[in-house]
């Protein structure tokens, strides 16, 4: 099958969204397809071997311009190839903060409706290249906020049209109004023009359904799958001093950094011998929350049991997965995926998260880890105390998720069930 997978890159960072497109990508590459990976906004940036295209349609700088200025709209194709390089979109993405929903309202909405928005021109020219250049048999969208392709799309291909479904009301529901309502009502309306979602989760699948009102039996769940190379093939004796919990995320908000702070000092109190390690991007938005956090540690007396080694590779995520008992990123939202509960579990590292998003389903398959309160440092820290104490039921839970992981989460387990739903829509 000759598919047509078009991803949003992330800038400068280690994104969850770009690491499942490239996995999922590469192990249909593998299963002999034939996959074109291609960017949009910025080239994709992964912690294994990239599989995508070297040219970015939808270039960031050219989608802001023309977002901006109906001069934009009219360039000469040379112009635009310039502002598209990937050098230049690699600089300028690590100065920038783009993806911050609060200031790209009208930005959004004018993406979503598609050949009715202000990129247009770079819609045309990604249909153009597909029609005359690849001529697909599929084409997979990364997330709802493309959905305003497909109308264009399916009317000049005459292929099937599908959409993976990966957090997207997360971004939706910072925009400010009135652009959040208009956002809705445009994603909507243009889900319509889509022939299937696919999402990574149960919980999403549920979700989705009614955030995007389409019916159920237009949305398949496939769960996320790892490339397994080098996770879980040392085997590590940790010393029970320090117990050490981490936490691998990016640094923010809402991925609840500050609930598993408040829940080490509550263990500290307790007298129990803990350290903090902290990995994950800290984007220019986000640095205000770290430092405070900081702050916080460092006036409790803990500073140094604390340590925050920034964003890290894939080697070096392995190698630090590999110094921790536990760990946990207690989301205070719902998290729609959890690729880093994957990660840790292949790994052989039970996980402590709340009860919430993908986390039950994910536990449920694994038996890699135990439920907690969301947002409650006191339910946390009681998780976390209960597996320094117990260490059999740690090394079980360990035992449980990686042998799960292994068997079922592989990157070719998560391949063969997304060609599944591909080849019902291609059948059609």
């Amino acid at each position: 099958m000759r598919i047509a997978y078009i991803a949003s890159g992330a800038g400068n960072m280690y994104c969850g969204s770009c690491l499942h497109d490239n996995a999922l990508a590469a192990a249909l590459i593998k299963l002999g397809h034939e996959v074109a990976l291609i960017p949009t906004y910025t080239p994709i940036r992964t912690d294994e071997e990239s599989v995508s295209m070297d040219h970015v349609f939808y270039g960031g700088i050219n989608v802001y311009l023309q977002q901006k200025s109906s001069l934009f709209r009219h360039t000469p194709s040379a112009v635009d190839e310039l502002l598209n390089s990937r050098g230049l979109l690699k600089w300028i993405s690590r100065y920038t903060s783009s993806t911050d929903a609060r200031e790209l309202g009208p930005l959004t909405i004018s993406v979503l409706q598609g050949e009715e928005g202000n990129q247009r021109k770079e819609l045309h020219k990604l249909i153009e290249w597909l029609k005359d250049s690849y001529k697909p048999e599929l084409i997979h969208l990364t997330n709802a906020m493309f959905v305003g392709f497909a109308r264009d799309m399916k009317k000049a291909l005459n292929v099937p049209v599908l959409c993976s479904l990966q957090g997207e009301d997360i971004f939706l529901e910072d925009l400010v109004e009135p652009h959040k309502s208009r956002a809705l009502q445009v994603l909507r309306e243009r889900a319509r023009d889509v022939d299937g979602f696919i999402a990574t989760s149960h919980y999403y699948a549920d979700f989705m359904k009614n955030y995007l009102d389409v019916p159920s039996s237009k949305i398949d769940t496939v769960r996320l799958g790892l490339n397994l190379k080098g996770y879980g093939e040392e085997t590590k004796t940790l010393p029970a001093d320090p117990f050490v919990i981490g936490y691998l995320a990016r640094i923010c908000p809402e991925k609840g950094l500050h609930v598993l702070v408040d829940a080490f000092d509550l263990l500290m109190k307790k007298g129990v011998p803990a350290r903090l390690r902290v990995a994950g991007y800290l984007g220019k938005r986000d640095e205000n929350y770290l430092h405070g956090l900081l702050k916080k540690i460092a006036d409790q007396g803990w500073k140094d049991r604390f340590e925050y080694i920034g964003e890290i590779n894939r080697a070096d995520k392995i190698q630090f997965l590999n110094t921790l008992h536990v760990l946990s990123v207690p989301t205070v939202y719902r998290e729609p995926k959890g690729l880093y509960i994957l990660e840790a579990l292949a790994n052989g590292v039970p996980v402590v998260q709340p009860s919430h998003g993908s986390f039950p389903e994910l536990i449920e398959a694994t038996k890699g880890g135990i439920l907690v309160d969301p947002e409650s440092p006191q339910s946390l820290a009681d998780g976390l105390h209960s597996l320094f104490k117990d260490p059999g039921l740690r090394e079980e839970l360990g035992r449980n998720g990686k042998e799960a992981v292994h068997r079922s989460f592989g990157d070719r387990d998560m391949a063969e069930a997304t060609l599944q739903v591909y080849n019902r829509y291609v059948r059609r």
